[in-house]
C-alpha cells in the first residue's frame, strides 16, 4: 500500500535511508534528509506492507517553473528489483497529473540510480561530478512529453 507519510514514520523512513548508505547516498546525505523531511516536505509517500516500510519518495513543486520534483526515493534493499521502486514513481506521476498548473517533471539522481529513471520515462539532461557528496554525481533528468 503507498500512503502519505506521517510524522510518526519519521525513524523507519531514516532507517531506509541507512540501508542504503552507502550503496546509493554518501552518509553526510543523512542531515540534508533530515532537513528535507522537517523544513521541505511537501508530498512524501511511503510504501507499508504488513506494517513494515518497504519505501519511500518525495514530489517537490517548483510553480514558478511549472515543474515537479521526484525527490528522496528509497527502497529497502531487499525488496528493490522487484517493482515497488516503479509503482511509487507511478504512484507520484498520477499525483502530479492532478495538478494542472505542471508541466514538467524531474528528477535529480545520481550515477547510481539514473538508470531507473531511464526505464520509468525519464531522459538524462545534465550531469554535475561530486555533486551530491565526492564520487556521488548528479544526474538531473526530465520526464520525456510521452509517458
Amino acid at each position: 500500500m503507498i500512503r502519505p507519510y506521517t510524522q510518526a514514520d519519521k525513524t523507519a523512513v531514516l532507517q531506509l535511508l541507512q540501508a542504503n548508505t552507502p550503496a546509493f547516498f554518501d552518509p553526510s546525505e543523512e542531515a540534508d534528509f533530515v532537513h528535507y523531511l522537517t523544513n521541505e516536505l511537501e508530498d512524501y509517500f511511503v510504501i507499508e506492507q504488513d506494517h513494515r516500510l518497504l519505501g519511500c519518495g518525495g514530489i517537490n513543486y517548483l510553480i514558478a517553473d511549472k515543474t515537479a520534483r521526484i525527490s528522496w526515493d528509497m527502497l529497502h534493499p531487499e525488496v528493490q528489483g522487484k517493482g515497488w521502486g516503479a509503482k511509487l514513481v507511478q504512484h507520484r506521476l498520477n499525483h502530479i497529473k492532478t495538478k494542472p498548473e505542471i508541466t514538467t517533471v524531474v528528477v535529480r539522481t545520481s550515477q547510481l540510480a539514473y538508470q531507473f529513471y531511464q526505464k520509468c520515462g525519464f531522459v538524462l539532461q545534465e550531469v554535475t561530478k561530486d555533486y551530491w557528496a565526492k564520487g556521488f554525481d548528479l544526474y538531473q533528468m526530465v520526464l520525456t512529453a510521452d509517458t
